[in-house]
């Protein structure tokens, strides 16, 4: 169980902080919720209900600094391969999002960066559902790293490249 003021992960929200367990009513039914407020955005505040063992999966602590190096080191050197049918592309990618398992999203991430650049050799972009689900795996996923590496965005992918080269020149 989570405690206020516990910093974590929910869904694709990226980086939030609990600031309160409450009870509330909102349709009619009294129940307890996790009051969570990113903190990276103003203003957003979600409710998550205790009871829910769904919703609550989506709560996840946050990696260490050495998780992360450990997560950055561990990544397969070859991508996630590209899937060609839309329609089961999309229904993964629904799925990655959910379970927030950050191997496979980043997985995703970097086989949707490469089908990017093969599309843009062709002078053709990427289908619109791809640029969503990059989008939203990125903010899962840069959140994070932002927050617990003290980076900015912009450091996030030569923080990952940097750690992938030391690991291939101490292999050498």
């Amino acid at each position: 169980m989570f405690q206020i003021n516990d910093t974590i992960i929910y869904g694709s929200e990226g980086v939030c902080r609990i600031v309160a367990i409450e009870e509330k009513n909102f349709v009619g039914v009294n129940k307890n919720y996790y009051v969570i407020k990113p903190v990276e955005k103003d203003g957003l505040i979600t409710y998550v209900p205790l009871d829910s063992e769904i919703l609550v999966s989506r709560m996840r602590k946050l990696l260490s600094k050495e998780e992360i190096n450990e997560l950055i080191d561990s990544l397969p050197e070859k991508p996630m391969d590209w899937i060609s049918n839309e329609r089961e592309r999309k229904e993964e990618y629904k799925k990655l999002l959910l379970t927030g398992d950050r191997v496979e999203l980043l997985k995703m991430i970097h086989a949707v960066h490469i089908e990017r650049q093969s599309r843009e050799s062709m002078n053709k972009r990427l289908h619109i559902a791809d640029e969503h689900f990059l989008k939203e795996a990125e903010q899962c996923i840069y959140s994070e790293f932002r927050y617990v590496l003290e980076i900015e965005q912009e450091e996030i992918i030569p923080y990952i490249i940097a750690r992938i080269d030391k690991k291939e020149h101490n292999y050498l």
